[in-house]
């Protein structure tokens, strides 16, 4: 089964990211996404060193988690990322989690992240350099389409109950 995006990181179910169900509980999916994120970052040079010498980093400032299959103690996986679009400030990517061994689908995450001043407490643009690493990932992501999870609205299709007005 082909991958989508490229791939940033490998990691193993660990035996304390295991819930009641028996599989990985929802709050280490975050947390395995959030490290593939450190590792992309890494690529475009936003390190340790960056951040303290340009007392900049960046923010998370909104997320969407979906689950596709279950996976559970000690499987390993391959999370990967697809930049959808950047600007001066803003980078929206798109993350897959893969069975490293039998290539399912098991999970996606979309964010959307901004580059920030420590300094001032204020999103900022992205030095050229960084810009530039981020642009030279893209270019390299025409291969990969539209994420059909990207975007998406959660809802329930025919409620019984909505607070939602049927005006909208």
């Amino acid at each position: 089964m082909a991958r989508a995006g490229t791939e940033v990181m490998r990691g193993q179910v660990l035996p304390e990211w295991i819930d009641l169900n028996d599989h990985m509980n929802v709050a280490y999916y975050l947390l395995a996404f959030d490290q593939a994120v450190d590792s992309l970052w890494q690529d475009f040079g936003l390190t340790d060193d960056y951040i303290r010498t340009h007392n900049s980093s960046t923010i998370a400032v909104e997320s969407h988690v979906t689950w596709q299959r279950e996976i559970v103690e000690s499987d390993p996986f391959i999370v990967t990322a697809q930049i959808l679009a950047f600007d001066d400030k803003r980078i929206h990517q798109f993350q897959r989690m893969y069975h490293a061994d039998l290539g399912f689908l098991v999970a996606t995450c979309e964010w959307m992240n901004l580059h920030f001043d420590t300094g001032i407490r204020r999103v900022a643009p992205w030095p050229a350099e960084i810009r530039a690493r981020i642009a030279d990932f893209a270019d390299n992501q025409g291969q990969h389409p539209w994420p059909a999870e990207a975007g998406q609205r959660m809802r329930v299709k025919k409620p019984v109950f909505s607070l939602e007005s049927d005006e909208s």
